[in-house]
Protein backbone atom coordinates (compact mmCIF):
# COMPACT_ATOMS: atom_id res chain seq x y z
CA UNK A 1 0.00 0.00 0.00
CA UNK A 2 1.38 3.44 -1.05
CA UNK A 3 2.11 5.74 1.61
CA UNK A 4 0.60 9.40 1.53
CA UNK A 5 4.70 10.34 1.14
CA UNK A 6 5.34 8.03 -1.60
CA UNK A 7 2.21 9.82 -3.57
CA UNK A 8 3.75 13.47 -2.66
CA UNK A 9 7.43 12.01 -3.48
CA UNK A 10 6.20 10.99 -6.65
CA UNK A 11 4.13 13.98 -7.85
CA UNK A 12 7.09 16.24 -7.34
CA UNK A 13 9.35 13.72 -9.81
CA UNK A 14 6.17 14.16 -12.31
CA UNK A 15 5.49 17.72 -12.03
CA UNK A 16 9.27 18.21 -12.43
CA UNK A 17 9.81 16.07 -15.45
CA UNK A 18 6.84 17.62 -16.77
CA UNK A 19 7.17 21.25 -15.79
CA UNK A 20 10.49 21.69 -14.73
CA UNK A 21 9.57 22.96 -11.30
CA UNK A 22 10.86 21.25 -8.49
CA UNK A 23 8.64 21.55 -5.82
CA UNK A 24 11.08 19.60 -3.29
CA UNK A 25 12.38 23.30 -2.91
CA UNK A 26 9.12 24.55 -1.86
CA UNK A 27 8.19 24.56 2.02
CA UNK A 28 6.36 21.23 1.97
CA UNK A 29 3.31 21.25 4.48
CA UNK A 30 2.10 24.83 3.15
CA UNK A 31 2.58 23.67 -0.71
CA UNK A 32 0.47 20.01 0.27
CA UNK A 33 -1.78 22.07 1.96
CA UNK A 34 -2.46 24.37 -0.46
CA UNK A 35 -2.32 21.91 -3.49
CA UNK A 36 -4.36 19.34 -1.64
CA UNK A 37 -7.15 21.63 -1.45
CA UNK A 38 -7.19 22.34 -5.11
CA UNK A 39 -6.95 18.48 -5.98
CA UNK A 40 -9.90 17.70 -3.21
CA UNK A 41 -12.03 20.78 -4.98
CA UNK A 42 -11.76 19.73 -8.78
CA UNK A 43 -13.12 15.79 -7.65
CA UNK A 44 -8.87 13.84 -6.79
CA UNK A 45 -8.28 11.49 -4.01
CA UNK A 46 -4.63 11.50 -4.36
CA UNK A 47 -2.04 12.93 -5.91
CA UNK A 48 -1.30 10.26 -8.45
CA UNK A 49 -4.38 10.90 -9.49
CA UNK A 50 -4.58 14.42 -9.97
CA UNK A 51 -1.18 14.24 -11.64
CA UNK A 52 -3.26 12.04 -14.25
CA UNK A 53 -5.66 14.83 -14.46
CA UNK A 54 -2.64 17.39 -15.00
CA UNK A 55 -1.14 15.67 -17.53
CA UNK A 56 -4.70 15.09 -19.82
CA UNK A 57 -6.24 18.42 -19.38
CA UNK A 58 -4.36 21.93 -19.82
CA UNK A 59 -6.65 24.18 -18.22
CA UNK A 60 -6.19 22.18 -14.74
CA UNK A 61 -2.35 22.49 -15.22
CA UNK A 62 -2.85 26.15 -15.54
CA UNK A 63 -4.86 26.55 -12.73
CA UNK A 64 -2.25 24.22 -10.48
CA UNK A 65 0.62 26.48 -11.73
CA UNK A 66 -1.15 29.43 -10.53
CA UNK A 67 -2.11 28.20 -7.20
CA UNK A 68 1.56 26.95 -6.85
CA UNK A 69 2.54 30.24 -7.29
CA UNK A 70 1.64 32.99 -4.63
CA UNK A 71 0.45 36.53 -6.49
CA UNK A 72 -0.78 38.25 -3.68
CA UNK A 73 0.92 41.89 -4.34
CA UNK A 74 -0.35 45.26 -4.35
CA UNK A 75 1.57 49.09 -5.34
CA UNK A 76 3.57 50.59 -2.91
CA UNK A 77 3.15 47.49 -0.39
CA UNK A 78 4.85 48.56 2.90
CA UNK A 79 5.43 51.54 1.91
CA UNK A 80 7.94 53.02 4.24
CA UNK A 81 10.68 50.59 3.06
CA UNK A 82 9.61 52.22 -0.65
CA UNK A 83 10.65 55.77 0.49
CA UNK A 84 13.82 54.41 2.17
CA UNK A 85 14.37 52.87 -1.23
CA UNK A 86 13.25 56.11 -3.20
CA UNK A 87 15.39 58.48 -0.58
CA UNK A 88 18.45 56.64 0.51
CA UNK A 89 19.27 54.11 -1.67
CA UNK A 90 18.29 55.15 -5.48
CA UNK A 91 20.29 58.49 -5.28
CA UNK A 92 23.72 56.69 -4.65
CA UNK A 93 22.23 54.16 -7.38
CA UNK A 94 22.05 56.47 -10.01
CA UNK A 95 24.80 58.60 -9.73
CA UNK A 96 26.91 55.15 -9.90
CA UNK A 97 24.82 53.87 -13.39
CA UNK A 98 22.82 56.98 -14.18
CA UNK A 99 20.60 55.74 -17.03
CA UNK A 100 22.27 52.78 -17.94
CA UNK A 101 20.82 51.67 -14.07
CA UNK A 102 19.80 48.16 -14.36
CA UNK A 103 16.74 46.83 -12.32
CA UNK A 104 15.64 43.03 -12.25
CA UNK A 105 11.70 42.83 -10.18
CA UNK A 106 12.29 39.07 -9.56
CA UNK A 107 9.00 37.18 -8.99
CA UNK A 108 7.34 40.45 -10.01
CA UNK A 109 3.49 38.78 -9.36
CA UNK A 110 1.08 41.05 -11.62
CA UNK A 111 2.70 43.79 -11.81
CA UNK A 112 2.18 45.91 -8.99
CA UNK A 113 5.89 45.76 -8.07
CA UNK A 114 7.94 46.97 -11.04
CA UNK A 115 5.35 49.29 -11.82
CA UNK A 116 6.09 51.02 -8.42
CA UNK A 117 9.53 50.73 -9.15
CA UNK A 118 9.10 52.89 -12.83
CA UNK A 119 6.78 55.33 -10.73
CA UNK A 120 9.40 56.43 -8.05
CA UNK A 121 12.21 56.12 -10.93
CA UNK A 122 10.42 58.91 -12.96
CA UNK A 123 11.21 61.39 -10.36
CA UNK A 124 14.66 61.09 -11.55
CA UNK A 125 14.93 59.89 -15.55
CA UNK A 126 12.57 60.49 -18.03
CA UNK A 127 10.36 57.58 -18.80
CA UNK A 128 11.74 56.85 -21.97
CA UNK A 129 15.26 56.45 -20.31
CA UNK A 130 13.73 53.75 -18.18
CA UNK A 131 13.49 49.97 -18.71
CA UNK A 132 12.59 47.65 -15.59
CA UNK A 133 12.92 43.63 -15.96
CA UNK A 134 10.04 42.01 -14.51
CA UNK A 135 9.77 38.28 -14.55
CA UNK A 136 7.69 35.21 -12.89
CA UNK A 137 7.03 31.52 -12.98
CA UNK A 138 3.17 31.96 -13.86
CA UNK A 139 2.35 33.24 -17.16
CA UNK A 140 -0.96 34.00 -16.35
CA UNK A 141 0.25 36.25 -13.20
CA UNK A 142 2.35 37.88 -16.23
CA UNK A 143 -0.25 38.66 -18.93
CA UNK A 144 -2.35 40.27 -16.29
CA UNK A 145 0.78 42.49 -15.45
CA UNK A 146 1.21 43.51 -18.88
CA UNK A 147 -2.80 44.42 -19.50
CA UNK A 148 -2.25 46.67 -16.50
CA UNK A 149 -5.42 46.56 -15.14
CA UNK A 150 -6.06 46.90 -11.08
CA UNK A 151 -8.46 47.11 -8.73
CA UNK A 152 -9.06 49.74 -6.33
CA UNK A 153 -7.41 47.86 -3.55
CA UNK A 154 -4.43 47.46 -4.91
CA UNK A 155 -3.55 50.99 -5.78
CA UNK A 156 -4.73 52.24 -1.79
CA UNK A 157 -0.79 53.23 -1.25
CA UNK A 158 -0.47 55.27 -4.19
CA UNK A 159 0.56 58.48 -3.42
CA UNK A 160 -2.24 60.78 -4.82
CA UNK A 161 0.00 62.56 -7.13
CA UNK A 162 0.54 59.41 -9.02
CA UNK A 163 -2.51 58.31 -9.06
CA UNK A 164 -3.66 61.03 -10.67
CA UNK A 165 -0.64 61.03 -13.26
CA UNK A 166 -0.47 57.47 -13.77
CA UNK A 167 -3.65 55.95 -13.55
CA UNK A 168 -7.34 55.97 -15.05
CA UNK A 169 -10.65 54.71 -14.07
CA UNK A 170 -11.18 51.30 -17.03
CA UNK A 171 -14.90 50.51 -17.43
CA UNK A 172 -17.98 51.10 -15.02
CA UNK A 173 -16.17 49.15 -12.55
CA UNK A 174 -13.42 49.86 -9.30
CA UNK A 175 -10.80 48.99 -11.80
CA UNK A 176 -7.92 51.32 -12.94
CA UNK A 177 -6.00 51.05 -16.08
CA UNK A 178 -1.99 51.96 -15.37
CA UNK A 179 -0.65 54.57 -18.10
CA UNK A 180 1.21 53.35 -21.08
CA UNK A 181 4.21 55.00 -20.47
CA UNK A 182 4.42 53.17 -17.27
CA UNK A 183 3.64 49.86 -18.86
CA UNK A 184 6.34 50.38 -21.34
CA UNK A 185 8.69 51.12 -19.00
CA UNK A 186 8.66 47.39 -17.92
CA UNK A 187 9.59 44.28 -19.98
CA UNK A 188 7.61 40.91 -18.54
CA UNK A 189 9.51 37.67 -18.95
CA UNK A 190 8.67 34.25 -17.99
CA UNK A 191 11.48 33.03 -15.46
CA UNK A 192 11.87 30.18 -13.02
CA UNK A 193 14.00 31.75 -10.03
CA UNK A 194 14.73 27.62 -9.20
CA UNK A 195 15.85 26.95 -12.50
CA UNK A 196 16.88 29.74 -14.96
CA UNK A 197 20.20 31.86 -15.24
CA UNK A 198 19.96 35.04 -13.52
CA UNK A 199 19.72 38.68 -15.77
CA UNK A 200 22.74 41.02 -14.50
CA UNK A 201 21.41 43.77 -12.66
CA UNK A 202 22.35 46.70 -10.52
CA UNK A 203 19.02 46.97 -8.33
CA UNK A 204 16.97 43.89 -7.98
CA UNK A 205 13.90 43.71 -6.25
CA UNK A 206 12.40 40.04 -4.47
CA UNK A 207 9.87 40.37 -1.91
CA UNK A 208 7.23 38.04 0.04
CA UNK A 209 8.05 34.83 -1.63
CA UNK A 210 11.34 33.15 -0.33
CA UNK A 211 9.56 32.81 2.57
CA UNK A 212 7.20 30.36 0.66
CA UNK A 213 11.45 28.18 -0.20
CA UNK A 214 12.84 25.82 1.52
CA UNK A 215 16.42 26.74 3.61
CA UNK A 216 18.38 25.03 0.86
CA UNK A 217 16.52 26.82 -2.20
CA UNK A 218 16.69 30.35 -0.41
CA UNK A 219 20.65 29.84 0.14
CA UNK A 220 21.03 28.57 -3.85
CA UNK A 221 18.95 31.94 -4.72
CA UNK A 222 20.53 34.46 -2.12
CA UNK A 223 23.80 33.34 -3.78
CA UNK A 224 22.55 33.46 -7.49
CA UNK A 225 21.37 37.04 -6.58
CA UNK A 226 25.07 38.00 -4.90
CA UNK A 227 26.77 36.64 -8.46
CA UNK A 228 24.55 38.78 -10.87
CA UNK A 229 24.56 41.60 -8.77
CA UNK A 230 27.35 44.54 -9.77
CA UNK A 231 29.83 45.49 -7.59
CA UNK A 232 27.98 47.50 -4.72
CA UNK A 233 24.17 46.51 -6.12
CA UNK A 234 21.12 46.27 -4.23
CA UNK A 235 18.89 43.59 -3.30
CA UNK A 236 15.50 44.81 -1.88
CA UNK A 237 13.93 41.85 0.68
CA UNK A 238 10.20 41.73 1.79
CA UNK A 239 9.36 41.95 5.47
CA UNK A 240 9.49 38.91 6.20
CA UNK A 241 12.47 37.84 4.73
CA UNK A 242 15.74 39.71 6.74
CA UNK A 243 18.84 37.50 5.46
CA UNK A 244 20.68 36.84 9.27
CA UNK A 245 24.10 35.83 7.32
CA UNK A 246 24.17 38.36 4.59
CA UNK A 247 28.24 38.23 4.71
CA UNK A 248 27.71 34.43 4.21
CA UNK A 249 26.36 36.15 0.04
CA UNK A 250 28.70 38.70 0.13
CA UNK A 251 26.34 41.34 0.87
CA UNK A 252 26.80 44.20 3.65
CA UNK A 253 23.26 45.59 5.24
CA UNK A 254 22.18 49.17 3.25
CA UNK A 255 19.41 49.87 5.45
CA UNK A 256 16.39 46.97 7.05
CA UNK A 257 15.67 44.64 4.41
CA UNK A 258 18.21 46.55 1.68
CA UNK A 259 21.52 44.67 1.42
CA UNK A 260 24.54 46.13 -0.95
CA UNK A 261 26.85 43.93 -3.04
CA UNK A 262 30.54 44.02 -1.13
CA UNK A 263 33.22 42.89 -3.34
CA UNK A 264 35.37 41.82 -0.84
CA UNK A 265 32.89 39.54 1.07
CA UNK A 266 31.56 38.29 -2.56
CA UNK A 267 34.75 36.91 -3.28
CA UNK A 268 35.91 35.81 -0.05
CA UNK A 269 32.38 33.70 -0.54
CA UNK A 270 33.11 32.68 -3.79
CA UNK A 271 36.38 31.00 -2.11
CA UNK A 272 34.80 29.59 0.94
CA UNK A 273 32.44 27.63 -1.41
CA UNK A 274 35.29 25.91 -3.06
CA UNK A 275 37.18 25.48 0.19
CA UNK A 276 39.90 27.78 -0.24
CA UNK A 277 41.10 29.89 3.00
CA UNK A 278 41.95 33.60 1.75
CA UNK A 279 43.11 36.67 4.37
CA UNK A 280 41.16 39.89 3.51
Amino acid sequence: MKTELDDYGRFIAQVKKKTGIDLSLYKEAQMKRRLTTLYEKRGFSSFSEFFHGLDKNEHLLEEFLDRMTINVSEFYRNKSRWDVLERNILPGLLKEKGEKLKIWSAASSTGEEPYTMAMILSKYLPLNKIQILATDIDQKALQKAEAGVYSERSILEVPREMKQKYFQKSGGGPFYQIADEIRRAVIFKQHNLLHDPYPAADLIICRNVLIYFTEEAKVSVYRNFSKTLSANGILFVGSTEQIFNPAAYGFEIEDTFFYKKNIKRSIYSIYSDCGIVIDM
